[in-house]
């Protein structure tokens, strides 16, 4: 039985849905299993195949198929026991008022008819398996499927350790597309409210495309912010071992892969004070509330006042990957039995149907 995954939203920018498919959905990464990805060039052919090619592949097959990227069309719903979507997080339901006109249409109604519908998901974190348990079927299985985080950037933490504790000004950095989502301009307050607070060279780089809305022109005008747009693997290795601390202010994630992902290079990671934060960074956050900032500045301040906290959150950031990667590892395992298991009962399904008819067929005068 063919397996096969949706690829078709890849080939564009590299954002954390990409990479996750890339890492978590590629032929390699669920091997031995038979996958199969569906690719498509151009966002016409992408919607074409979305809505009608990957329905037509189920219509006239067997086969299971694994969305990791766009929540699965509607046409896809009398297939639903074969289809297996990935959540990445619930803002298409719970913030619609940060999406673009594009995603309104085309993905926040598909996805909330997919979480009333589907008998089951995969997600990438507990949070999101609590947030989408209270939208979706009560006897809907949800298994985990955290990613493993790699050193995509080449990140080296010894950089941090050797870097002199006596700076008179702190430099900060946040990743991310710059929409209303990311909050980017709750960073920027905490930078002018470092600023105030006895920083007053404090930066704060902005790595990522600008998306919709009207938040890039905003930050431009801000002193001290440089939005740098998309970058090349090396330069954002380039800044952010330039960095001093990593800020998040978004108001929701799924997960906060980047935050994870500077890890490696040592960097101590400011982030909202929710539970997908803690459950992320677990013991090597500093949790602020991005809606105060001179509080989360007082407490930015603080967590750097030690002579050794480079090191500190050198040791911090190990410790915790060394965690999370432990967790992912085990997901990977169940995974990969959940969808044998699907397999395996679709044949029988089959096999049964099949022993069904040649009786009715013997039967029949």
């Amino acid at each position: 039985m063919a397996i096969y995954v949706d690829h078709t939203h890849l080939g564009r920018h590299v954002t954390g849905l990409e990479r996750i498919t890339l890492e978590l959905f590629s032929p390699a990464a669920l091997a031995p299993l038979p996958v199969i990805p569906v690719t498509a060039h151009g966002t016409t052919r992408m919607i074409a195949t979305q809505t009608f090619g990957l329905p037509a592949r189920l219509a006239i097959s067997s086969s299971l198929l694994l969305c990791p990227g766009f929540p699965p069309t509607p046409l896809l719903r009398p297939f639903a026991a074969r289809v297996l979507p990935y959540i990445h997080d619930i803002f298409l339901l719970s913030r619609r008022g940060d999406l673009n006109p594009r995603a309104r249409i085309y993905m926040a109604p598909p996805f909330a008819l997919a979480l009333r519908t589907y008998p089951r998901f995969l997600v990438n974190s507990l949070d999101t398996k609590s947030k989408l348990s209270q939208h979706c079927r009560p006897d809907s299985e949800i298994v985990l499927y955290r990613p493993s985080v790699r050193n995509v950037f080449g990140l080296e933490s010894h950089v941090r350790e050797s870097d002199a504790n006596n700076h008179s000004s702190l430099r900060l950095v946040a990743l991310g597309t710059v929409e209303p989502r990311k909050n980017f301009v709750a960073a920027a307050n905490i930078l002018d409210a470092l600023r105030a607070r006895g920083y007053p060279d404090a930066h704060l780089d902005i790595i990522g495309r600008a998306g919709w809305g009207d938040d890039w022109s905003r930050l431009e005008e801000r002193p001290g912010v440089t939005l740098h747009g998309y970058q090349s693997s090396d330069r954002v290795k380039e800044i952010l071992e330039c960095a001093d601390i990593l800020v998040c202010t978004s108001h929701e994630e799924g997960l906060g892969l980047p935050l994870l992902e500077a890890q490696y290079a040592g960097l101590p990671v400011a982030a909202p004070d929710a539970p997908i934060f803690h459950e992320s960074l677990g013991q090597s956050g500093i949790f602020v509330d991005a809606n105060n900032p001179t509080a989360a500045a007082e407490q930015i301040v603080g967590a750097l006042s030690s002579p050794t906290w480079r090191a500190g959150y050198v040791a911090l950031g190990t410790r915790n990957l060394h965690r999370w990667n432990g967790l992912a590892s085990a997901d990977r395992s169940n995974v990969i039995d959940l969808i044998m298991r699907l397999a395996h009962d679709d044949s029988r399904s089959q096999a049964n149907a099949k022993h069904s008819h040649q009786i009715d067929t013997s039967l029949t005068p």
